[in-house]
């Protein structure tokens, strides 16, 4: 993998640069629809690439090693062989997984975790090594560091102790990542995660830890989960700002379309969230002009397009009122035509984002674009 940063922007620290990988060249800053076990929901493939535009997509390696299971994955030559997505793939280790899992019983101890699947209540152990082998098989372009991701809010004594137990899993990353290879004839890159939950001291140390480790690139996570914006934001600018330079940064979990344009803002490269397909299913759209319930009464006889200023086949071709018809009445179809166009709105965000930072106009715009964004239709 390769990353080259073309231009960064004078008046914040947005940046553009792309990343080179052995299923395609990716142009940042990125946001990546989440494929949890395999799928985008209610996407298909040929409405990723040709719609919706998405240039790498996530898998989840606690899903994906639960079902379908790791015979089928390598028995069929990887993810990308099994789903059909010929674009590049990251896979998170499962680590947040594990954090969702508290009160089940999991346990965690300085080898691992052991946990119970949530589909037949089986126990299984997760360790540094294991997740990286069982990346090694799922076959993702970018594979991330086994870490713990702490609740919030969450004590300082524990804070700390989290953070260095997931440096030393990092270690432990790197050393099976180097030891083994890729399956299937194509690099994997490894992304070691910094934590340190809110506290400043705690996200500078492992920031400077895992930039120590000189991998392709770096991730932050335990952000996103339940703390004020704010804190998201400053956190993430004295990450950024510790990260090199020469390298992608990526955001983990992040978010609403105003938590990515101020990410941006900040440095941030690459994004992921289930917010654009989790609301899509619940009726809300994400629009160039503001965000709609698309089951408010208002919307019944609008028989004007989702969003004509978008583009894009869903966005363009159906109305708000047959919309609002398909979802009010659950069919499929409601939220596969909210799907696709809710991507699609996160990736031409991320895309204009893109070429305002190229033009020198990104701060303007996006104080535009948040302007926008708070309004409900």
């Amino acid at each position: 993998m390769k990353f080259t940063l073309q231009v960064e922007d004078s008046q914040s620290k947005a940046r553009a640069g792309f990343i080179e990988t052995d299923h395609g060249t990716i142009q940042t800053p990125i946001f990546m629809p989440v494929g949890t076990a395999g799928t985008v929901k209610a996407v298909h493939q040929r409405e990723l690439k040709e719609d919706i535009k998405a240039q790498i997509i996530l898998g989840n390696t606690y899903h994906l090693y639960l079902r379908p299971g790791l015979d089928i994955l390598q028995k069929a030559g990887g993810l990308h062989a099994f789903n059909g997505w010929d674009r590049p793939i990251l896979t998170d280790s499962g680590g947040y997984q594990v954090y969702s899992l508290a009160g089940t019983g999991r346990k965690i101890n300085e080898e691992g975790v052991v946990f119970k699947s949530h589909i037949d209540g089986s126990v299984h152990n997760f360790t540094p090594e294991s997740v990286m082998d069982i990346q090694r098989i799922i076959g993702a372009d970018i594979m991330m560091a086994f870490d713990e991701c702490t609740p919030y809010p969450c004590d300082y004594s524990y804070a700390r102790s989290s953070m260095e137990m997931t440096h030393r899993w990092l270690q432990r990353c790197c050393a099976r990542f180097d030891s083994t290879e890729s399956l299937y004839g194509y690099s994997q890159t490894l992304f070691p995660i910094v934590q340190g939950s809110v506290y400043k001291d705690l996200r500078k140390q492992s920031a400077e830890r895992i930039a120590s480790f000189e991998r392709e690139g770096n991730a932050i996570g335990g952000l996103s989960v339940g703390e004020p914006a704010e804190i998201m934001y400053e956190l993430t600018e004295v990450v950024c700002d510790i990260l090199p330079k020469n390298k992608p940064r990526y955001l983990m979990g992040v978010g609403t379309p105003a938590n990515i344009l101020e990410g941006i803002a900040l440095g941030v490269d690459m994004f992921d969230c289930v917010m654009p397909t989790r609301n899509a299913r619940n009726g809300m759209i994400f629009t160039t002009e503001g965000v709609i319930n698309i089951r408010n009464e208002k919307w019944k006889d609008d028989l004007s397009p989702i969003d004509a200023g978008l583009g894009g086949y869903a966005s363009t071709f159906y109305s708000k009122a047959y919309l609002r018809h398909l979802v009010k009445s659950d069919e499929m179809l409601g939220a596969q035509i909210a799907s696709v166009h809710n991507l699609t709105f996160y990736l031409w965000l991320v895309n204009t984002a893109r070429e305002k930072i190229i033009e020198g106009s990104f701060l303007s715009w996006k104080k535009e674009m948040e302007k926008k964004l708070i309004q409900r239709l």
